[in-house]
Protein backbone atom coordinates (compact mmCIF):
# COMPACT_ATOMS: atom_id res chain seq x y z
CA UNK A 1 0.00 0.00 0.00
CA UNK A 2 1.24 3.43 -0.72
CA UNK A 3 2.73 5.50 2.38
CA UNK A 4 0.18 8.14 3.79
CA UNK A 5 0.89 11.56 2.58
CA UNK A 6 1.41 14.16 4.80
CA UNK A 7 1.51 18.10 3.75
CA UNK A 8 2.26 21.35 4.80
CA UNK A 9 1.25 24.25 2.71
CA UNK A 10 2.92 26.94 4.11
CA UNK A 11 5.61 27.10 6.91
CA UNK A 12 4.63 28.32 10.60
CA UNK A 13 7.98 30.75 10.53
CA UNK A 14 10.93 31.69 8.47
CA UNK A 15 14.19 33.10 8.36
CA UNK A 16 15.87 34.70 5.52
CA UNK A 17 20.05 35.25 5.01
CA UNK A 18 21.13 36.48 1.87
CA UNK A 19 24.99 36.29 0.82
CA UNK A 20 26.19 38.32 -1.58
CA UNK A 21 26.84 37.51 -5.42
CA UNK A 22 30.50 36.29 -4.66
CA UNK A 23 31.95 36.95 -8.61
CA UNK A 24 30.13 40.44 -8.13
CA UNK A 25 33.17 43.41 -7.97
CA UNK A 26 32.73 45.02 -4.48
CA UNK A 27 31.02 48.37 -5.10
CA UNK A 28 29.19 46.77 -8.18
CA UNK A 29 25.32 46.88 -8.75
CA UNK A 30 22.95 44.60 -8.23
CA UNK A 31 22.29 42.42 -11.96
CA UNK A 32 18.70 42.57 -11.49
CA UNK A 33 17.56 40.15 -14.79
CA UNK A 34 20.39 37.52 -13.33
CA UNK A 35 20.96 37.24 -9.71
CA UNK A 36 23.73 35.19 -8.61
CA UNK A 37 23.56 35.67 -5.17
CA UNK A 38 21.84 32.95 -2.83
CA UNK A 39 20.27 32.58 0.99
CA UNK A 40 19.90 30.24 3.46
CA UNK A 41 16.44 29.68 4.45
CA UNK A 42 14.86 28.28 7.34
CA UNK A 43 11.70 27.24 7.87
CA UNK A 44 9.59 25.54 11.00
CA UNK A 45 6.49 23.57 9.81
CA UNK A 46 4.02 22.16 12.13
CA UNK A 47 2.89 18.40 11.01
CA UNK A 48 0.69 15.94 11.78
CA UNK A 49 2.67 12.20 11.33
CA UNK A 50 0.58 9.11 11.85
CA UNK A 51 1.94 6.13 13.19
CA UNK A 52 4.47 4.22 10.55
CA UNK A 53 6.31 5.51 7.17
CA UNK A 54 4.57 8.48 5.17
CA UNK A 55 5.13 10.72 2.71
CA UNK A 56 5.89 14.65 4.17
CA UNK A 57 5.65 17.43 1.37
CA UNK A 58 7.21 20.93 1.73
CA UNK A 59 5.31 23.00 -0.63
CA UNK A 60 6.28 26.71 -1.53
CA UNK A 61 10.25 26.12 -0.87
CA UNK A 62 11.53 28.14 -3.43
CA UNK A 63 12.30 27.85 -7.08
CA UNK A 64 15.74 28.15 -6.67
CA UNK A 65 16.29 25.71 -4.17
CA UNK A 66 19.45 23.28 -3.85
CA UNK A 67 17.97 20.15 -2.87
CA UNK A 68 21.13 18.34 -2.15
CA UNK A 69 21.50 21.42 0.58
CA UNK A 70 18.37 20.60 2.21
CA UNK A 71 17.85 19.40 5.92
CA UNK A 72 15.30 18.15 8.18
CA UNK A 73 15.57 18.13 11.78
CA UNK A 74 12.88 17.13 13.99
CA UNK A 75 11.28 14.06 12.65
CA UNK A 76 11.31 11.12 15.43
CA UNK A 77 11.96 8.33 12.74
CA UNK A 78 14.73 11.00 10.44
CA UNK A 79 14.56 11.10 7.16
CA UNK A 80 14.69 7.52 4.55
CA UNK A 81 15.18 9.54 1.42
CA UNK A 82 13.53 13.18 -0.12
CA UNK A 83 13.00 13.88 -3.40
CA UNK A 84 12.24 16.95 -5.33
CA UNK A 85 9.19 16.89 -7.15
CA UNK A 86 10.01 18.94 -10.52
CA UNK A 87 6.76 19.04 -11.91
CA UNK A 88 4.79 22.37 -11.95
CA UNK A 89 1.59 22.59 -12.46
CA UNK A 90 0.93 25.38 -15.33
CA UNK A 91 -1.30 25.74 -18.50
CA UNK A 92 1.49 23.45 -20.49
CA UNK A 93 1.86 20.65 -17.71
CA UNK A 94 -1.88 20.64 -17.42
CA UNK A 95 -2.51 20.03 -21.00
CA UNK A 96 0.65 17.58 -21.43
CA UNK A 97 -0.85 15.43 -18.10
CA UNK A 98 -4.14 15.40 -19.78
CA UNK A 99 -2.78 14.06 -23.40
CA UNK A 100 -5.38 11.64 -24.75
CA UNK A 101 -8.16 12.10 -22.07
CA UNK A 102 -11.34 13.52 -22.25
CA UNK A 103 -11.94 17.40 -21.51
CA UNK A 104 -14.47 19.57 -22.10
CA UNK A 105 -14.21 22.54 -24.69
CA UNK A 106 -15.92 25.53 -23.91
CA UNK A 107 -16.92 27.92 -26.62
CA UNK A 108 -18.16 31.58 -26.30
CA UNK A 109 -19.98 33.12 -29.14
CA UNK A 110 -19.02 37.27 -29.42
CA UNK A 111 -22.34 38.13 -30.46
CA UNK A 112 -24.94 36.42 -27.93
CA UNK A 113 -22.49 35.60 -25.04
CA UNK A 114 -24.12 31.99 -25.28
CA UNK A 115 -21.84 29.28 -24.00
CA UNK A 116 -21.45 25.91 -25.25
CA UNK A 117 -19.56 23.07 -24.06
CA UNK A 118 -18.68 19.30 -25.77
CA UNK A 119 -16.15 16.79 -25.33
CA UNK A 120 -13.03 16.40 -26.45
CA UNK A 121 -9.97 14.66 -25.99
CA UNK A 122 -6.43 16.10 -26.68
CA UNK A 123 -4.33 14.56 -29.41
CA UNK A 124 -1.49 16.25 -29.24
CA UNK A 125 0.83 18.26 -26.64
CA UNK A 126 2.00 21.62 -25.86
CA UNK A 127 4.77 21.94 -28.41
CA UNK A 128 3.15 22.99 -31.46
CA UNK A 129 -0.16 22.89 -32.34
CA UNK A 130 -2.45 21.53 -29.96
CA UNK A 131 -4.85 19.33 -31.64
CA UNK A 132 -7.98 18.20 -30.33
CA UNK A 133 -10.75 15.56 -31.09
CA UNK A 134 -14.04 16.27 -31.22
CA UNK A 135 -17.81 14.69 -32.76
CA UNK A 136 -16.64 17.23 -36.29
CA UNK A 137 -13.59 15.99 -36.46
CA UNK A 138 -10.16 17.46 -35.61
CA UNK A 139 -9.23 21.00 -34.81
CA UNK A 140 -6.40 23.10 -33.46
CA UNK A 141 -7.26 24.94 -30.27
CA UNK A 142 -8.27 28.26 -30.76
CA UNK A 143 -8.59 28.31 -34.21
CA UNK A 144 -12.22 29.07 -34.18
CA UNK A 145 -11.44 32.94 -34.00
CA UNK A 146 -14.12 32.80 -30.94
CA UNK A 147 -13.50 32.61 -27.51
CA UNK A 148 -12.44 29.28 -26.24
CA UNK A 149 -11.34 27.13 -23.56
CA UNK A 150 -10.05 23.71 -21.90
CA UNK A 151 -12.37 22.41 -18.79
CA UNK A 152 -10.70 19.66 -16.79
CA UNK A 153 -12.09 17.85 -14.46
CA UNK A 154 -8.84 16.91 -12.16
CA UNK A 155 -5.14 17.92 -12.34
CA UNK A 156 -3.08 14.62 -13.27
CA UNK A 157 -1.26 12.81 -11.10
CA UNK A 158 2.25 13.95 -10.28
CA UNK A 159 1.88 18.26 -10.49
CA UNK A 160 2.22 20.14 -7.77
CA UNK A 161 1.20 23.99 -8.09
CA UNK A 162 3.98 24.81 -5.90
CA UNK A 163 7.65 24.02 -5.77
CA UNK A 164 7.81 21.13 -3.36
CA UNK A 165 10.14 18.82 -1.69
CA UNK A 166 9.27 15.38 -0.16
CA UNK A 167 10.89 13.53 2.28
CA UNK A 168 10.31 9.68 3.12
CA UNK A 169 10.08 9.05 6.99
CA UNK A 170 9.06 6.49 9.90
CA UNK A 171 7.18 7.89 13.48
CA UNK A 172 6.85 5.54 15.78
CA UNK A 173 3.66 6.55 16.29
CA UNK A 174 1.41 8.85 15.74
CA UNK A 175 1.92 12.70 17.37
CA UNK A 176 2.47 16.15 15.94
CA UNK A 177 5.84 17.21 15.85
CA UNK A 178 7.37 21.03 14.79
CA UNK A 179 10.10 20.08 12.15
CA UNK A 180 12.66 22.28 10.64
CA UNK A 181 13.40 22.48 6.94
CA UNK A 182 16.97 24.23 6.24
CA UNK A 183 18.26 24.85 2.75
CA UNK A 184 19.74 26.96 0.24
CA UNK A 185 18.66 28.67 -2.77
CA UNK A 186 19.70 30.68 -5.99
CA UNK A 187 17.74 33.97 -7.03
CA UNK A 188 18.80 36.61 -4.44
CA UNK A 189 21.87 39.14 -3.89
CA UNK A 190 21.68 42.29 -2.20
CA UNK A 191 23.38 45.67 -1.95
CA UNK A 192 24.09 48.77 -0.24
CA UNK A 193 23.27 51.99 -1.76
CA UNK A 194 24.46 55.33 -0.08
CA UNK A 195 23.07 58.64 -0.02
CA UNK A 196 25.74 61.60 1.29
CA UNK A 197 24.61 64.41 1.59
CA UNK A 198 27.32 67.68 1.59
CA UNK A 199 26.50 70.44 4.61
CA UNK A 200 27.00 73.99 3.67
CA UNK A 201 30.33 75.06 3.79
CA UNK A 202 31.36 71.58 1.96
CA UNK A 203 33.39 70.34 5.44
CA UNK A 204 30.89 67.30 6.52
CA UNK A 205 28.04 65.07 5.12
CA UNK A 206 25.44 63.47 6.46
CA UNK A 207 25.66 59.63 5.40
CA UNK A 208 22.72 57.53 4.82
CA UNK A 209 22.36 53.91 3.81
CA UNK A 210 19.72 51.29 2.76
CA UNK A 211 19.92 47.94 2.67
CA UNK A 212 18.82 46.42 -1.05
CA UNK A 213 17.33 43.17 -0.57
CA UNK A 214 16.49 41.06 -4.07
CA UNK A 215 14.79 37.73 -4.71
CA UNK A 216 13.82 36.62 -8.54
CA UNK A 217 12.36 33.32 -6.86
CA UNK A 218 8.31 32.99 -7.53
CA UNK A 219 7.97 32.77 -3.74
CA UNK A 220 7.63 35.60 -1.09
CA UNK A 221 8.39 34.52 2.15
CA UNK A 222 6.30 36.35 4.29
CA UNK A 223 6.90 37.99 7.95
CA UNK A 224 10.46 36.23 7.43
CA UNK A 225 13.43 37.22 9.68
CA UNK A 226 15.73 38.56 7.30
CA UNK A 227 19.33 39.25 7.17
CA UNK A 228 22.21 40.20 4.72
CA UNK A 229 25.92 39.17 5.07
CA UNK A 230 28.58 40.89 4.21
CA UNK A 231 32.34 39.89 3.26
CA UNK A 232 33.97 36.74 1.21
CA UNK A 233 32.71 33.87 1.41
CA UNK A 234 34.38 30.92 0.12
CA UNK A 235 32.18 28.96 -2.27
CA UNK A 236 33.81 26.10 -4.13
CA UNK A 237 30.69 24.89 -6.21
CA UNK A 238 28.10 26.47 -8.98
CA UNK A 239 25.09 26.50 -6.95
CA UNK A 240 23.33 27.13 -10.05
CA UNK A 241 24.29 23.25 -11.07
CA UNK A 242 23.04 22.04 -8.58
CA UNK A 243 19.42 23.68 -9.07
CA UNK A 244 16.99 21.11 -10.33
CA UNK A 245 14.89 23.61 -11.72
CA UNK A 246 11.06 22.59 -11.56
CA UNK A 247 10.08 21.25 -15.40
CA UNK A 248 7.53 24.48 -16.49
CA UNK A 249 6.60 23.30 -20.25
CA UNK A 250 5.90 26.43 -22.47
CA UNK A 251 2.50 26.07 -24.08
CA UNK A 252 2.50 27.37 -27.93
CA UNK A 253 -1.04 27.47 -29.46
CA UNK A 254 -0.62 27.20 -33.43
CA UNK A 255 -3.08 26.58 -35.88
CA UNK A 256 -2.96 24.30 -38.78
CA UNK A 257 0.37 26.37 -40.58
CA UNK A 258 -1.73 25.76 -43.97
CA UNK A 259 -4.33 27.62 -43.58
CA UNK A 260 -6.44 24.39 -44.85
CA UNK A 261 -7.74 23.55 -41.47
CA UNK A 262 -11.17 23.74 -40.30
CA UNK A 263 -11.16 27.40 -39.25
CA UNK A 264 -8.70 29.01 -41.78
CA UNK A 265 -5.51 31.42 -41.20
CA UNK A 266 -2.44 30.92 -38.62
CA UNK A 267 -2.66 32.08 -35.34
CA UNK A 268 0.28 32.14 -33.14
CA UNK A 269 -0.25 32.66 -29.13
CA UNK A 270 2.97 34.56 -28.26
CA UNK A 271 4.56 32.96 -25.07
CA UNK A 272 3.61 34.57 -21.70
CA UNK A 273 5.94 37.56 -20.56
CA UNK A 274 8.82 36.36 -18.13
CA UNK A 275 7.90 38.36 -14.74
CA UNK A 276 9.87 41.30 -14.23
CA UNK A 277 12.33 42.16 -11.64
CA UNK A 278 11.36 45.11 -9.74
CA UNK A 279 13.20 48.80 -10.15
CA UNK A 280 14.79 50.47 -7.85
CA UNK A 281 13.83 53.73 -6.36
CA UNK A 282 14.72 55.99 -8.91
CA UNK A 283 12.60 53.83 -11.47
CA UNK A 284 9.45 54.93 -9.59
CA UNK A 285 9.15 54.48 -5.65
CA UNK A 286 5.93 52.35 -6.35
CA UNK A 287 7.98 49.55 -7.81
CA UNK A 288 9.98 49.27 -4.40
CA UNK A 289 8.98 47.94 -0.77
CA UNK A 290 10.27 49.87 1.72
CA UNK A 291 10.68 49.58 5.27
CA UNK A 292 10.64 52.76 7.08
CA UNK A 293 9.83 56.35 6.22
CA UNK A 294 11.87 58.01 3.43
CA UNK A 295 14.11 60.68 4.46
CA UNK A 296 12.11 63.91 4.50
CA UNK A 297 15.27 66.63 5.17
CA UNK A 298 18.44 67.00 4.00
CA UNK A 299 19.98 65.62 6.90
CA UNK A 300 20.34 61.91 7.16
CA UNK A 301 18.88 61.90 10.81
CA UNK A 302 15.37 62.20 9.09
CA UNK A 303 13.30 59.70 11.04
CA UNK A 304 13.00 55.86 9.82
CA UNK A 305 11.32 53.26 11.31
CA UNK A 306 13.88 50.60 10.99
CA UNK A 307 17.75 50.54 10.91
CA UNK A 308 19.16 47.32 10.94
CA UNK A 309 21.34 45.60 13.39
CA UNK A 310 24.95 44.83 13.04
CA UNK A 311 26.77 41.41 14.32
CA UNK A 312 29.66 39.67 13.93
CA UNK A 313 29.50 35.77 12.41
CA UNK A 314 33.27 35.03 12.28
CA UNK A 315 35.18 36.91 9.82
CA UNK A 316 31.69 38.38 7.62
CA UNK A 317 29.43 41.33 9.13
CA UNK A 318 25.69 40.16 10.11
CA UNK A 319 23.00 42.89 9.18
CA UNK A 320 19.73 41.68 10.66
CA UNK A 321 16.22 43.59 9.87
CA UNK A 322 14.87 43.71 13.37
CA UNK A 323 10.89 43.23 12.87
CA UNK A 324 9.31 40.55 10.39
CA UNK A 325 8.87 41.91 7.00
CA UNK A 326 7.93 39.60 3.58
CA UNK A 327 10.81 39.51 0.72
CA UNK A 328 8.18 39.30 -2.11
CA UNK A 329 8.54 37.29 -5.06
CA UNK A 330 10.39 38.74 -8.05
CA UNK A 331 10.80 42.23 -5.54
CA UNK A 332 13.47 43.83 -3.93
CA UNK A 333 12.96 45.30 -0.19
CA UNK A 334 14.81 47.95 1.14
CA UNK A 335 15.86 49.03 5.21
CA UNK A 336 17.19 51.55 6.38
CA UNK A 337 21.62 50.06 6.93
CA UNK A 338 23.07 53.34 8.38
CA UNK A 339 23.01 56.71 9.49
CA UNK A 340 25.63 59.27 10.18
CA UNK A 341 25.69 62.49 10.45
CA UNK A 342 27.94 65.35 10.51
CA UNK A 343 30.83 63.13 9.42
CA UNK A 344 34.19 65.07 8.17
CA UNK A 345 35.58 64.98 4.63
CA UNK A 346 38.06 66.14 2.18
CA UNK A 347 37.69 66.97 -1.70
CA UNK A 348 40.87 65.38 -3.12
CA UNK A 349 41.82 65.69 -6.51
CA UNK A 350 43.60 63.04 -7.72
CA UNK A 351 45.43 61.37 -10.83
CA UNK A 352 47.63 57.89 -10.78
CA UNK A 353 49.98 57.79 -13.60
CA UNK A 354 52.71 54.94 -14.61
CA UNK A 355 56.27 56.79 -13.86
CA UNK A 356 57.19 57.21 -17.98
CA UNK A 357 53.80 58.51 -18.52
CA UNK A 358 53.17 61.50 -21.01
CA UNK A 359 50.24 63.65 -22.03
CA UNK A 360 49.14 66.98 -22.74
CA UNK A 361 46.22 67.50 -20.88
CA UNK A 362 44.14 64.83 -18.51
CA UNK A 363 41.23 65.05 -15.76
CA UNK A 364 42.06 64.51 -12.16
CA UNK A 365 39.52 62.66 -10.35
CA UNK A 366 37.22 64.07 -7.30
CA UNK A 367 37.30 62.24 -4.63
CA UNK A 368 35.66 62.05 -1.06
CA UNK A 369 38.20 61.10 1.56
CA UNK A 370 36.79 60.12 5.44
CA UNK A 371 38.22 58.64 8.14
CA UNK A 372 36.62 55.14 9.30
CA UNK A 373 36.78 56.41 13.26
CA UNK A 374 34.33 56.70 15.97
CA UNK A 375 36.46 59.72 16.34
CA UNK A 376 35.81 61.22 13.11
CA UNK A 377 31.98 60.34 13.30
CA UNK A 378 32.10 56.83 11.94
CA UNK A 379 33.97 54.00 13.14
CA UNK A 380 31.64 51.00 11.38
CA UNK A 381 32.19 48.35 8.86
CA UNK A 382 30.88 50.06 6.17
CA UNK A 383 29.62 46.92 3.57
CA UNK A 384 30.37 48.01 -0.26
CA UNK A 385 27.65 49.39 -2.12
CA UNK A 386 26.69 52.42 -4.56
CA UNK A 387 26.79 56.01 -3.25
CA UNK A 388 25.05 59.20 -4.44
CA UNK A 389 26.46 62.91 -3.35
CA UNK A 390 24.24 65.27 -3.30
CA UNK A 391 24.85 68.96 -2.67
CA UNK A 392 22.95 72.17 -1.94
CA UNK A 393 22.81 74.83 -4.49
CA UNK A 394 20.16 77.76 -4.15
CA UNK A 395 18.14 76.09 -1.58
CA UNK A 396 18.05 72.91 -3.60
CA UNK A 397 19.58 69.53 -3.57
CA UNK A 398 21.55 68.19 -6.64
CA UNK A 399 23.31 65.55 -7.71
CA UNK A 400 27.39 66.40 -7.51
CA UNK A 401 27.97 62.84 -8.49
CA UNK A 402 28.13 59.13 -8.20
CA UNK A 403 30.67 56.27 -7.13
CA UNK A 404 31.55 53.20 -5.28
CA UNK A 405 32.52 52.40 -2.12
CA UNK A 406 34.41 48.91 -1.44
CA UNK A 407 34.10 47.16 2.02
CA UNK A 408 35.94 49.15 4.66
CA UNK A 409 36.96 48.01 8.04
CA UNK A 410 36.86 49.92 11.21
CA UNK A 411 39.75 52.23 10.82
CA UNK A 412 40.77 52.37 7.46
CA UNK A 413 40.74 55.31 5.14
CA UNK A 414 37.39 55.98 2.96
CA UNK A 415 38.21 57.00 -0.60
CA UNK A 416 34.66 57.77 -3.02
CA UNK A 417 35.49 58.99 -6.16
CA UNK A 418 32.55 60.65 -7.67
CA UNK A 419 33.63 61.89 -10.98
CA UNK A 420 35.89 63.98 -12.96
CA UNK A 421 37.25 67.75 -13.01
CA UNK A 422 36.97 69.67 -15.70
CA UNK A 423 38.92 73.08 -13.57
CA UNK A 424 41.45 70.52 -12.41
CA UNK A 425 44.08 69.46 -15.03
CA UNK A 426 47.39 67.37 -15.47
CA UNK A 427 50.01 67.70 -17.91
CA UNK A 428 53.08 65.39 -17.74
CA UNK A 429 56.42 66.13 -20.42
CA UNK A 430 59.47 64.49 -21.23
CA UNK A 431 62.15 66.90 -21.88
CA UNK A 432 64.95 64.90 -21.96
CA UNK A 433 67.42 64.29 -24.45
CA UNK A 434 66.21 61.08 -26.49
CA UNK A 435 68.72 57.81 -26.28
CA UNK A 436 69.82 58.70 -22.45
CA UNK A 437 69.41 55.93 -19.99
CA UNK A 438 67.71 58.45 -18.01
CA UNK A 439 64.92 60.99 -18.48
CA UNK A 440 63.58 64.03 -17.32
CA UNK A 441 59.76 64.60 -16.67
CA UNK A 442 57.51 67.22 -15.60
CA UNK A 443 54.13 67.19 -14.20
CA UNK A 444 52.48 70.53 -14.21
CA UNK A 445 48.82 70.69 -11.96
CA UNK A 446 46.18 73.38 -12.89
CA UNK A 447 43.31 75.03 -10.97
CA UNK A 448 40.88 76.91 -12.38
CA UNK A 449 38.49 76.71 -9.27
CA UNK A 450 38.43 80.19 -7.20
CA UNK A 451 39.82 77.95 -4.62
CA UNK A 452 42.51 76.46 -3.29
CA UNK A 453 42.48 72.79 -3.54
CA UNK A 454 44.69 69.78 -2.70
CA UNK A 455 45.95 67.66 -5.34
CA UNK A 456 47.82 64.30 -5.33
CA UNK A 457 49.67 62.59 -7.87
CA UNK A 458 50.15 59.19 -8.12
CA UNK A 459 53.57 57.21 -9.82
CA UNK A 460 53.11 53.55 -10.37
CA UNK A 461 56.48 51.46 -11.31
CA UNK A 462 57.51 48.19 -12.56
CA UNK A 463 61.03 48.29 -10.55
CA UNK A 464 62.65 50.44 -8.04
CA UNK A 465 65.66 50.97 -10.40
CA UNK A 466 62.80 53.61 -12.42
CA UNK A 467 62.53 55.79 -9.50
CA UNK A 468 64.71 58.62 -8.62
CA UNK A 469 65.92 60.25 -5.32
CA UNK A 470 62.80 62.79 -5.39
CA UNK A 471 59.97 60.17 -6.06
CA UNK A 472 61.44 57.69 -3.53
CA UNK A 473 60.99 60.30 -0.62
CA UNK A 474 57.58 60.77 -1.40
CA UNK A 475 54.95 59.35 0.80
CA UNK A 476 53.43 56.22 -0.18
CA UNK A 477 49.34 56.09 -0.45
CA UNK A 478 48.04 52.81 -1.47
CA UNK A 479 51.67 51.59 -1.97
CA UNK A 480 52.50 54.39 -4.93
CA UNK A 481 54.95 57.17 -4.05
CA UNK A 482 52.30 59.99 -4.52
CA UNK A 483 52.83 63.85 -4.71
CA UNK A 484 51.05 66.24 -2.70
CA UNK A 485 50.48 69.50 -3.08
CA UNK A 486 48.12 72.53 -2.31
CA UNK A 487 47.31 74.52 -5.61
CA UNK A 488 45.98 77.81 -5.15
CA UNK A 489 42.51 79.50 -7.06
CA UNK A 490 43.67 80.17 -10.90
CA UNK A 491 47.17 78.78 -9.84
CA UNK A 492 50.00 75.99 -11.20
CA UNK A 493 51.98 73.75 -9.68
CA UNK A 494 54.87 71.38 -11.30
CA UNK A 495 56.96 68.70 -9.67
CA UNK A 496 60.42 67.20 -11.73
CA UNK A 497 61.81 63.62 -11.55
CA UNK A 498 63.78 61.70 -13.43
CA UNK A 499 63.07 58.20 -14.43
CA UNK A 500 64.96 55.30 -15.51
CA UNK A 501 63.52 53.20 -18.79
CA UNK A 502 61.94 49.65 -17.59
CA UNK A 503 64.86 47.09 -17.96
CA UNK A 504 67.66 49.80 -18.29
Amino acid sequence: MAAPVVTSTAPDSVSVSVFRDPDRDEGGEIDRDWLNGFALISETRTLDLPAGESVVRFEGVAEGMVAVSAIVTGLPGGVVQKNRDAALLSPASLLDGTLGNRVHLRRTKRATGDVTEEEAIIRSGPAGAVVLQTSAGFEALRCTGIPESLVYDGVPKGLTAKPTLSVTTRSPAAQRVTATLTYLSTGFDWASNYVARVAPGGKTLDLFAWLTVANSNGESFADASLSALAGTLNVERDFDELVESPLTPRLNLTCFPTGSGRYGQPLLSPPPPAPAMVGYADEGAENIVVTGMRLRQAKASSPVAVVAEQEDLGDLKLYRVPIPVTVAANGQKQVALLIKDDVPFATIYRLRVDVDDEFDDEAAEILLRMENKKSQKLGIPLPSGQVAVFEQSHGMELLAGEGAIRDHAIGERVDIVIGESGQVRVAIENYATPGKDRHSYRATVSNANPYAVTFELGFDYHEDGQLDSRLRKLPRKDGLPTWTVRVPANATRRFDYRVRASGG
